[in-house]
């Protein structure tokens, strides 16, 4: 499992065992500040019952969420360029064997599994992911400063910020 596929696991919704897989995972992430990250979401998750972490999660998240995950929301809101966006991401995501599991194409967590699967992302996500991650953790600071989905977001930012170099070295390495 890729860093990327690692982070997006935080977003699923919580069950029995998920702290505990989500540890492993995290385990098994190269030393950095994603690891340590994603570290402290883990530690901070595990205090937590599992029906405090599942309110967390809705509350965080769902319903009403402190931060919206939709990255062509974010940058575009509700007009048809993200609908334009989230067409391209969903064949984008279909041709990798990325499964959404219920959400849009443009929800963080298929997308950093996306990332994961492939050596040249779409120009257009790797153009406007890391403003809109940026937002995702303004919206978070402001919304709940203490919120222990600040951790996974940080995580979220490091990994997409090395995600155009990873393309850029993949596509070196295809071309020599």
């Amino acid at each position: 499992m890729g860093i990327c596929s690692i982070v997006a696991g935080g977003f699923r919704y919580p069950g029995p065992g998920s702290a505990a897989d989500l540890r492993e995972s995290v385990r098994e992430m190269p030393p950095g500040s994603a690891q340590s990250d994603m570290e402290r979401f883990v530690s901070a998750i595990s205090q937590l019952s599992l029906g405090e972490w599942e309110e967390l999660h809705t509350r965080t998240l769902d319903l009403s969420p402190l931060f919206v995950p939709y990255v062509g929301h974010v940058v575009w809101g509700e007009n048809y360029r993200r609908g334009e966006f989230m067409a391209e991401l969903k064949g984008a995501e279909r041709e990798a064997g990325i499964d959404p599991v219920g959400e849009l194409p443009d929800h963080i967590e298929p997308i950093l599994r996306y990332l994961d699967s492939v050596t040249d992302p779409l120009p257009d996500l790797l153009e406007v992911l890391p403003g809109a991650v940026e937002e995702m953790v303004a919206q978070l600071k402001k919304a709940e400063a203490d919120n222990p989905y600040r951790h996974l977001l940080a995580a979220v930012a490091h990994v997409v910020g090395d995600v155009p170099a990873a393309a850029d070295a993949a596509l070196s390495g295809e071309r020599t």
